[in-house]
């Protein structure tokens, strides 16, 4: 009796540890991501002043595709879901003399991979712009894009060796050099757009992007020799584990690959609908992913190595917990997020980026790409974290297969969607597309691990229904709001006070309806606030 009682007591204490670790852990990288997400905020900023949607813009947004997909594909793939659960996987047990004989293995076949692509790609640049990204650039436009698309080359190895030390040491469970390293990227941007750009235009942003893609992965390497490993290149296709990661990372790359083509999508059919289409779309899912990046970028980059080890040491119920308790914070805080991007879509883009040569006409086009963005943005924050629990799982088939039917429905929709709405079909055909695999994931994880419990169902309808009438009052102001934030005839307090003011009685509408409604999670946050009080007496 006393033994089982032990036994229960040593479970309870671990969860409230993991609990306690994945909040740290969580907030660390939240803080980070809010840093790195107001320095992207700022750039766009700086860069939307100085370039408006400008032709010469789209033709930037148009460059830098290729060498995303290269990073996403290659790199990330290679050291995202494939890696990180062997490696930690290696690391748990205490044998790290093969979690490091295995990482340097990877980085030097994915390193390898990557230059000779680069390559290719240099000596293709001019058809793959043409024909396949931005075919209805005009043709000044077209050689500043693909020039500028070489120039960028450089910048997916950089970030795909930070991407490689980022999986190592978030394996570790360190997480905070991993969360600061896009700071400095962004940093380096912003020096590029600040300093650069009005001398070399938009030569000088991409010099940007180079210089802060170097940091991004120096930082890390130097965190990592601190921590004892140092890189021996290995072509040693016996290494253990690699074969292992070789069979996750390849349905993976088509995972990654399925999510690029779908902005590859978005850009070509975007350049066939004029001049600042392509812009504008690319200023709107910026300002769409900083709460994406803040929320569920966050929340899933912690619970993923977690539930990996959870699922390796064969806690299927634990792991279970991880992914329903990550899910009901993450869809409260998300809710509000995308009512508040819909409502007040016009009077953002007024208040952020309509500055120097950000016309009255940028901010319409890039508001309504905004909005129908921001209608995916729940789907597009269940299938972060629903994913990484496949991966945890070291299931990269069912994410890619959904990836993929995903990229044939976007191309569908777009082909359907443009010539009726314009560039907001094509934003409004990558929500629909998210939503739908988010729905087969759903359904999938469902029938692979059962229900995540009834607390996160009862969470969710009352969330739900909170969020319903935020939307009322937010759409009944938001009309007002938009006049008054209007900068044509110059900007005042009073019209930035006036925009606070809105958004916090929407987000205060929002937490009285939830705390009327009883929602679990402002429950708890309310409980963990109170009891931090002083004088209040210990549970």
């Amino acid at each position: 009796m006393e033994t089982q009682e032990s036994s229960e007591n040593d479970n309870r204490d671990r969860a409230r540890l993991t609990t306690r670790s994945v909040a740290v852990n969580a907030g660390i990288v939240a803080a980070a991501f809010v840093v790195s997400r107001l320095l992207g905020l700022l750039r766009e900023v700086l860069i939307a002043r100085q370039f408006g949607t400008s032709p010469e813009y789209d033709a930037y947004v148009a460059a830098f595709r290729i060498p995303d997909l290269l990073f996403l594909i290659v790199m990330s793939g290679a050291f995202g879901s494939a890696f990180i659960p062997i490696f930690g996987g290696f690391i748990s047990r205490g044998e790290y003399r093969q979690a490091w004989k295995l990482a340097s293995t990877v980085l030097t076949y994915t390193v390898v991979v990557l230059v000779v692509v680069a390559q290719i790609v240099f000596f293709l640049a001019g058809p793959l712009i043409g024909r396949l990204i931005a075919p209805g650039l005009s043709g000044d436009e077209q050689e500043l894009a693909i020039n500028l698309t070489r120039m960028l080359l450089l910048s997916p190895l950089l970030l795909g060796l930070g991407a490689a030390a980022k999986g190592m040491l978030e394996a570790q469970d360190a997480f905070t050099l991993p969360a600061i390293a896009p700071i400095l990227y962004n940093v380096g941007i912003i020096f590029g757009a600040l300093v650069l750009a009005p001398e070399y235009g938009t030569y000088g942003l991409a010099y940007g992007v180079i210089v802060g893609a170097a940091a991004h992965a120096t930082i890390q390497f130097v965190d990592l020799a601190l921590r004892g490993w140092s890189f021996r290149p290995s072509f040693d296709i016996r290494a253990d584990g690699l074969g292992t990661v070789v069979r996750l990372m390849a349905p993976r790359i088509v995972g990654q690959a399925a999510f690029q083509i779908n902005i590859i999508v978005m850009t070509n059919f975007g350049s066939r609908l004029g001049d600042s289409r392509v812009s504008a779309l690319n200023y709107a899912y910026q300002l769409f992913m900083l709460p994406h990046g803040v929320l569920a970028l966050s929340l899933s980059t912690v619970i993923f190595p977690l539930m990996a080890r959870q699922f390796e040491l064969g806690r299927l119920q634990e792991m279970k917990q991880t992914l329903a308790r990550a899910l009901g914070p993450l869809l409260f805080l998300t809710f509000p997020a995308a009512i508040g991007l819909i409502a007040f879509r016009e009077s953002i883009v007024q208040m952020i980026l309509q500055f120097g040569t950000f016309t009255e006409e940028s901010t319409t086009l890039v508001a309504t790409a905004l909005a129908y963005f921001a209608v995916g943005l729940i789907a597009f924050a269940l299938v972060e974290a629903i994913t990484r629990a496949f991966y945890a799982m070291q299931d990269t088939r069912t994410p890619v297969i959904a990836a993929v039917l995903t990229v044939a429905a976007n191309i569908g929709l777009s082909w359907v969607l443009a010539p009726i709405l314009g560039h907001g079909g094509l934003a409004l055909s990558i929500s629909i597309t998210t939503t739908i695999e988010a729905a087969i994931l759903i359904t999938v994880i469902y029938r692979r691990i059962g229900g995540l419990g009834s607390p996160l169902m009862v969470s969710i309808l009352r969330t739900s229904a909170a969020a319903l009438v935020m939307a009322l009052v937010a759409l009944w102001i938001a009309g007002p709001v938009a006049e008054a934030t209007d900068p044509t005839d110059g900007r005042s307090i009073w019209s930035v006070g006036l925009f606070i003011f809105a958004m916090s009685t929407a987000g205060a509408t929002y937490l009285c309806a939830a705390w009327y409604l009883r929602a679990p999670e402002l429950l708890m946050l309310l409980e963990r606030v109170s009891s931090r009080l002083p004088g209040r007496p210990a549970a």
